[in-house]
Parts: structure tokens; C-alpha cells; sequence
């Protein structure tokens, strides 16, 4: 069965957030609150986590997984952000965007796009997350969490628990969380190409188009 930690949404409790990282650590998956929904995440080094997140998801090979960065530097160490695409993606950032970019040797091949090589990245505006990532010292693998047959994102963690007790570690509850995805742009051909429409406004990508 999973564990339920209550954590603060504000201002999350420092011994909840080390007892979720030392489980990260120790190669377990996770389903926690983002500012756009639940999202499933594991350390970046478990190879597990990775297929983990695939079968709950029903997802195959070719699913783009999403690397949770603290900021902006760390978003730079995963990926290559050519000058066309720094100032807009610092602009938007955090916030609810994912955009799509080629991986740098930072990324493991088996996270990576296996034609394109590339990986989505995304810094969100969410505290348990911030404070999750601060105390991990990398990114996040992770995946957003609509489960097969639905359209959104899980939005409450009682939820959670319920349709995923016996297929991950944790479940993070920190209050209700939106239910709308992220909006996903892939800029790895120089140009911003509009993949989803989610929570973030595209208006000023658009434009750049």
C-alpha cells in the first residue's frame, strides 16, 4: 500500500519533504501535486521508475517523458536552448509550460525520444515541488498523471490513492491542484510548435511561430 503524506501546500514540512526524497533515493515512484494536476515522478537514475510509469500510464516507448527542473540552470544542464528560444522560455518560466528540446549527455538515451533525442523540461510554479527538487539536487523523471480512458489530470490525492494504492510508494496530498494540463511546445527544430494548448497561454509563442 502507498504512503499518504499530508504536506503543506505553502509551506511544506521539512521532515515530510526529506522522508519523500529519501524514498526517491531509494528508487521508489511517487504521484505528488504540480501546479497543473498530479504528476508520477522518480529519480532520474531508476531505471524502473521509467517503465513504472509507463504501465501505469499505458503508455509505450515513444510517450515524451518530462524532466522537473528547480530553475532555469538546472533546465540548462538537460537540454540544449539555442538563442531563439532563451528569452521566451526564461519568460514563461515557472509556470505551466513543457516544452520540448534535444537532451544534452546529462540525459540518459532510455529518457530521451528514441528518433528525435530529444526530452520535455518544465519548471513548475508549485511549492511542495520547489521544495522537493531543492532538497533531491536533481531533476524529476516525470509524467503527468491522467490515468488510461481519461482526459485530465488527477487532482486529488485521496483519489490518487485509491486508483494507484498498489502501483506506487507515495501519494503526496497538498490540497486541490488544477485540473488543467500543462501546454506543451516543442522547440526542438528552432521553432516553437504548439504540441497542447494547456493551462499556459501560448499568445506570445504564437507570435514567434
Amino acid at each position: 500500500m502507498a504512503r499518504f503524506l499530508d504536506v503543506h501546500p505553502d509551506n511544506p514540512q521539512p521532515r515530510l519533504i526529506s522522508q519523500v526524497v529519501d524514498a526517491l533515493r531509494d528508487d521508489q515512484l511517487i504521484a505528488y501535486p504540480t501546479d497543473s494536476g498530479y504528476a508520477l515522478g522518480s529519480r532520474i537514475g531508476n531505471k524502473d521508475g521509467r517503465d513504472r510509469i509507463l504501465r501505469i500510464r499505458g503508455l509505450d516507448d515513444r510517450h515524451h517523458f518530462t524532466l522537473i527542473c528547480k530553475d532555469f540552470a538546472q533546465l540548462g544542464t538537460m537540454v540544449h536552448v539555442d538563442n531563439s528560444a532563451f528569452r521566451a522560455i526564461k519568460h514563461a518560466t515557472p509556470g505551466p509550460y513543457t516544452f520540448i528540446l534535444p537532451a544534452t549527455p546529462e540525459v540518459p538515451r532510455r529518457l530521451m525520444h528514441p528518433k528525435k533525442k530529444t526530452v520535455g523540461v518544465r519548471i513548475p510554479e508549485h511549492a511542495v515541488v520547489q521544495a522537493l527538487l531543492e532538497e533531491l539536487g536533481e531533476p524529476l523523471l516525470s509524467s503527468t498523471l491522467i490515468l488510461p480512458g481519461e482526459t485530465e489530470p488527477e487532482v486529488f490525492g485521496w483519489n490518487v490513492k485509491e486508483a494507484l494504492d498498489h502501483q506506487v510508494d507515495i501519494v503526496i496530498e497538498a490540497g486541490e491542484t488544477p485540473a488543467e494540463p500543462t501546454t506543451v511546445i516543442d522547440w526542438s527544430d528552432g521553432q516553437p510548435e504548439i504540441i497542447r494548448e494547456g493551462a499556459g497561454d501560448v499568445s506570445g509563442f504564437l507570435a514567434l511561430d
